[in-house]
């Protein structure tokens, strides 16, 4: 029986919309090839890593990826200006960020107990203050993303007071060192500063979070805020604070980061 005009034309419209059909063994050659290319590249990802692996290294990880991380640092360091502010948000907008990284948090800690000592360059003691001390300081309330180097970012509200307002206590031979040295009480934990991102005006020694007390997993009983860097500068339980001329040890640069961490 012929078809109709109607029946005709309903079955070529049904039959574009379809779109072209494979025959079998046009689709077995194509699953093939598609196949063969994904092994192939594969394989040239793993044999290429090896060969990254494979490379000299230098501080830890191999020369390739040492040069990426020292071109990071250098831009970002060329880019900072003291009155670039990192972007505030409105309070609303933020919310407590996940508990990341316990290193220098294990061992027990006698908040009341707790002081922070203020060192020289040569690890001589010139200051110990305690959590009332540091709050008589300017308090300052600031909402800025958190960027976690593992790729999530969180707005977080902090409250605490600008370390400018901590480093004017002292005479200016020893705020004016290049280098900031800070660590955990036990020392499991450091994190070295260049002394342009100490004095921001955003970097806070924080003890509140989103208008509670910081907890002892967030870092009681006071941590580093510093929106121009990313989180893991952001030590936490601070016990020791040390100007410095020479560029501090720092727990994730000696690990392969680089030193800087700006973003």
């Amino acid at each position: 029986m012929s078809e109709t005009p109607d029946t005709r034309a309903a079955r070529l419209r049904t039959q574009a919309e379809a779109g072209p059909r494979l025959s079998e063994a046009a689709f077995r050659t194509r699953s093939r090839r598609s196949f063969l290319t994904g092994g192939a590249a594969a394989l040239a990802g793993v044999l290429g890593w090896r060969w990254v692996l494979g490379m000299e290294t230098d501080g830890r990880i191999p020369r390739l990826l040492r040069s990426s991380h020292e071109f990071n640092e250098a831009m970002w360091q060329s880019l900072y200006r003291p009155g670039a502010l990192a972007p505030t948000f409105a309070d609303a907008r933020s919310a407590m960020p996940r508990v990341n990284g316990m290193y220098g948090l294990r061992s027990p800690l006698d908040a009341d107990a707790w002081r922070l000592h203020v060192r020289g360059p040569d690890g001589q003691l010139v200051d110990t203050l305690d959590l009332d001390a540091i709050r008589r300081l300017p308090r300052v309330g600031l909402t800025t993303e958190l960027k976690c180097i593992e790729g999530w970012s969180q707005i977080v509200h902090w409250t605490g007071t600008r370390f400018s307002d901590v480093a004017a206590r002292y005479d200016r031979a020893l705020t004016d060192l290049p280098y900031v040295g800070l660590a955990t009480p036990d020392g499991g934990y450091t994190v070295g500063m260049d002394r342009a991102s100490m004095m921001h005006p955003q970097t806070l020694l924080g003890y509140g979070m989103q208008g509670e007390t910081l907890t002892a997993a967030h870092g009681a009983p006071l941590r580093l805020v510093t929106p121009l860097k990313y989180g893991v500068k952001h030590l936490k339980r601070i016990g020791t604070i040390q100007f410095m001329a020479a560029r501090p040890t720092d727990f994730w640069a000696e690990r392969g980061y680089d030193w800087y961490l700006g973003h």
